[in-house]
């Protein structure tokens, strides 16, 4: 066996991407625990509805400045540096909210969390380049966002219920403490690949990211990215007033805010698994969009509980994984030396989105009494999303524009 085939066969590697799981995982559920409390949070500091929400919204408000740098760190230091930094930072500043008896406490934990984050989340392009051959790629980068969908799931189902049985303060210990034991899990485990070296990328940010921007294969998926992290960030947000006019209680929007997750958690498995398998990324982006768009609005608009538990569970399978296809095709276009900077574009690109959809949402709604115009909107912008993957490029056998 060569040494290139012994690359992509060792156990190793596994453990390697749990680690990065775990990492990733957490810093999701570090950002989404407030999300369920936001009341609790009104009431307990006196603040309002707006200030509350800071403290999910500094995410991917923060995201936007601070993802280039990160993937320029990636690139140039390696995702092993720049994933431990962030999960360190993490850490700390997670443990900086113990101090919950002011607001800006919690707040300023949430800040640094937030900068931190796009170093963790980054990371995943390069490690799966790393360690895992093309024809895994999709599969492990699957894994790795699964990782993030399970954080999400965690931190809005488990913070009510330990805040309720232990307080606020003893809810943050907890997770301050299992946040810099994933940090020495990482630091232990993590090593990039000793028979693939990675390199390192030199020169200004221009000469890094300008050949990505200029190649409109990338540019076309950083746009499908803004679309679609869009549409989603803008409904998870929003679900609950979305689905209150049709009767559905906040407790029942919650699982079903659950069952969309989980079925993207299913998803995130299962098509990138058969991506791999058929060696074609496009026909899956395609299949991807289409079925979203072809459930949002059974999802939006139904009043029978159960039945929009399925809706959401099918709009979570297939839409949920359209996100690990975009970082795969991305990093495959790029090249390994430019898989950090690509992510981070594409992040960027995704993030920007969920911040214009969340803020224009309420807009579109105006007086009226429920979100049906706002429905719409993601209606329309899910049917130009699936229009603009008929375009998307083929990326299984392309070779890379920058080595």
């Amino acid at each position: 066996m060569s040494a290139a085939r012994d690359r992509f066969h060792q156990p190793r590697r596994w453990w390697i991407l749990f680690a990065y799981m775990l990492v990733v995982g957490m810093s999701q559920l570090l950002w989404l625990n407030f999300a369920p409390l936001l009341s609790l949070i009104e009431q307990r500091y006196g603040t309002s509805e707006l200030l509350a929400s800071s403290l999910v919204l500094v995410f991917p408000l923060l995201y936007v400045p601070f993802s280039i740098p990160a993937g320029a760190l990636i690139d140039a230091r390696g995702y092993r540096f720049a994933v431990g930094l962030g999960a360190a930072a993490m850490a700390i500043f997670a443990a900086l909210r113990i101090f919950d008896a002011s607001f800006w406490f919690l707040f300023a934990g949430q800040f640094g969390i937030a900068v931190a984050q796009p170093l963790v989340v980054n990371g995943i392009s390069k490690l799966v380049a790393d360690w895992f051959s093309e024809e895994q790629g999709a599969l492990a980068t699957g894994l790795g966002t699964m990782g993030m969908f399970l954080g999400m799931a965690v931190g809005m189902a488990s913070t009510p219920a330990l805040v309720g049985a232990f307080g606020m303060q003893m809810t943050m210990v907890v997770f301050a403490v299992v946040t810099a034991g994933v940090a020495v899990i990482f630091a232990l485990v993590v090593r990039e690949n000793p028979r693939q070296p990675m390199g390192v990328t030199q020169g200004s940010a221009s000469a890094r990211f300008g050949p990505l921007l200029r190649d409109r294969r990338l540019v076309l998926l950083f746009s499908l990215s803004f679309l679609g992290l869009g549409v989603f960030n803008g409904l998870t947000t929003w679900l609950e007033p979305i689905l209150a006019p049709h009767g559905i209680g906040a407790e029942q929007a919650g699982l079903i805010g659950g069952a969309l997750i989980l079925g993207g958690i299913a998803g995130a498995v299962v098509i990138p698994a058969l991506s791999d398998w058929l060696k074609r990324r496009k026909p899956f982006l395609v299949l991807c969009a289409a079925a979203a768009l072809a459930t949002i609005y059974p999802l939006c608009s139904g009043s029978r509980y159960h039945l929009l538990l399925v809706f959401a569970a099918l709009h979570g399978f297939f839409f949920m994984p359209a996100f690990a296809l975009l970082l795969e095709m991305s990093a495959q276009i790029a090249g390994v030396r430019s898989a950090g900077a690509a992510t981070s574009l594409l992040m960027m690109a995704g993030n920007a989105g969920g911040v214009v959809v969340i803020v224009v949402m309420p807009l579109v709604k105006g007086d009226q009494p429920n979100f049906q115009p706002a429905v719409l909107l993601l209606s329309a912008l899910l049917a130009f999303t699936t229009a603009m993957t008929l375009f998307a490029p083929e990326t299984s056998a392309r070779r890379p524009i920058a080595t």
